[in-house]
């Protein structure tokens, strides 16, 4: 497929009464963004393929070269959607990319970013990570003053707000549109040529500037830096919003300020790649000190320690280093199952994780083992391991968990269940390890999560504790599902 220029042609008002904005999804994200940078997409492909853990859905990247923004997204991983022939039809020195993982909302292919327009100062492109608590209180008001919506997304919000201000200058319609946001945004934003990296005033998802060349590069985590042989200069600050172009940085007058710093602990525990710095810190070594303080509050007699591979090598490898138990392979995880694959009935509800994992008996049988995991959610796997661990011929089984239980869902970017699909909402500690079959269960406790990070900034927890630091507008409007005990 040939990438075309824009613009293209919106169809339609999607109706806003219906249940598919009710439902719109809760993103996991990463972006990219290159300016001043020859091959500028080639380069965004490679930066997306080592942010394809933040998503698996679908991936794009808007090439801005020549006066021309070409755009190419589709379904899929970032090596199915992109080849040799789609990137030398997407040249420029200017691009910004996207992969996207959601499990709400209308249609996937509708919802892949970036999204492209053409509006009166050009063309504009915007890639998000996070989640707005607003869109449909905003959404609802554009609509009503004409605006027609093609996607069932959150940030097609942002580019209605921008195309719509009545500011006069491109840096003062982005100002505009950006402080009538709630909620999480980092985004990658092109208008032409000129890029502006943002981070919305509570700093909910990581977002990093690099050099390369003479040119600049943002992208969400620094392992993205280092597939390109890029410099790190530094985070990009909560509230800021960066003006590059080329290689001249502008910071432009900052967002609506905040309370207090809110950057996602998830991120720490699950979502980003061990061999990143966010905010400063190592995630590898975050991992480690959540492990180590989960061996203090929930020490065990036991002759190995085994990882849920692979985001809970880290803390693992945390909790043998406290306890002095060796750590030991004892699940593989095959690399090559993909998300979509066909169950063959319901009958079977550990297809998936046998899919997924396969147990080393040689390191089990006979073995008392530590089962480490990064975080339970539902439950489901961990259920299945479990039963797998034994069938192999576990002595006996603990089961330890480096985050406290997952209580309430996510409103600011991370896919989450509902309230009541949370195994940790329903179910005490006590009820949640028979119903894993274990023989003993410990959660590292939120006051324990939180010690191991506290020089770098306050948290947001509200997955663990249900402190909601920016306001649910949507939510509190009954526009989001819920009916969740939540503190704002």
């Amino acid at each position: 497929m040939t990438p075309k220029p824009f613009p293209q042609t919106l169809q339609g008002p999607i109706d806003i009464t219906g249940s598919h904005l009710d439902d719109r999804p809760h993103e996991e994200c990463g972006i990219v963004g290159f300016s001043g940078i020859d091959d500028a997409a080639e380069l965004a492909f490679l930066a997306l393929y080592s942010l394809q853990h933040r998503g698996q859905e679908s991936a794009g990247i808007c090439a801005i070269g020549d006066g021309e923004a070409r755009l190419h997204k589709a379904v899929g991983l970032v090596s199915e959607v992109f080849n040799a022939d789609v990137l030398k039809g997407l040249p420029g020195r200017t691009a910004v990319g996207h992969v996207r993982y959601s499990t709400a909302g209308g249609s996937q292919a509708l919802n892949a970013q970036p999204i492209v327009v053409r509006y009166a100062e050009g063309d504009l492109a915007v890639a998000h990570n996070g989640n707005l608590t607003n869109a449909h209180d905003l959404k609802t008001r554009l609509v009503k003053e004409g605006a027609i919506f093609q996607t069932t997304s959150d940030s097609e919000v942002i580019i209605h707000l921008i195309a719509r201000s009545r500011e006069k200058t491109v840096d003062g319609q982005v100002a505009d549109a950006l402080n009538q946001l709630e909620g999480a945004f980092s985004l990658a934003l092109t208008v032409n040529e000129v890029m502006y990296a943002v981070c919305d005033p509570r700093g909910y998802r990581p977002l990093v500037l690099g050099k390369l060349e003479q040119g600049h590069v943002i992208v969400s985590e620094t392992c993205a830096l280092d597939i390109l042989g890029a410099e790190y200069l530094r985070d990009i600050r909560r509230g800021e919003v960066l003006r590059i172009e080329g290689g001249t940085l502008q910071s432009l007058p900052e967002l609506n300020e905040a309370e207090s710093a809110a950057p996602c602990i998830f991120e720490l525990v699950y979502f980003a790649r061990p061999d990143s710095y966010l905010w400063g810190i190592s995630v590898d070594r975050a991992r480690r000190g959540f492990g180590r303080r989960l061996a203090e509050e929930y020490p065990v007699e036991a002759d190995a320690v085994v990882s849920v591979p692979d985001s809970a090598n880290s803390a693992a490898l945390g909790y043998s280093e406290q306890s002095g138990i060796p750590f030991e392979l004892g699940l593989l995880r095959n690399h090559y199952v993909g998300r979509n694959f066909i169950k063959p009935s319901q009958a079977d509800r550990d297809f998936g994780a046998r899919m997924k994992y396969n147990p080393v008996k040689e390191v089990l049988e006979g073995k008392r083992i530590i089962v480490v995991d990064d975080s339970l959610v539902r439950g489901t796997t961990s259920r299945s391991l479990v039963k797998f661990i034994r069938q192999a011929g576990a002595k006996e089984v603990h089961f330890r968990i480096a985050s406290p239980p997952v209580k309430f869902p996510c409103f600011y970017g991370i896919d989450m269940p509902s309230h009541e699909e949370l195994i940790g909402s329903r179910l005490t500690p006590e009820e949640i390890g028979q119903q894993l079959g274990v023989d003993s269960l410990g959660y590292l406790s939120l006051d324990g999560m939180l010690s191991v990070v506290s020089e770098y900034s306050s948290f947001c927890d509200a997955c663990f504790s249900g402190t909601y630091s920016a306001p649910l507008v949507d939510l509190d409007m009954g526009y989001l599902p819920g009916n969740h005990p939540i503190t704002c």
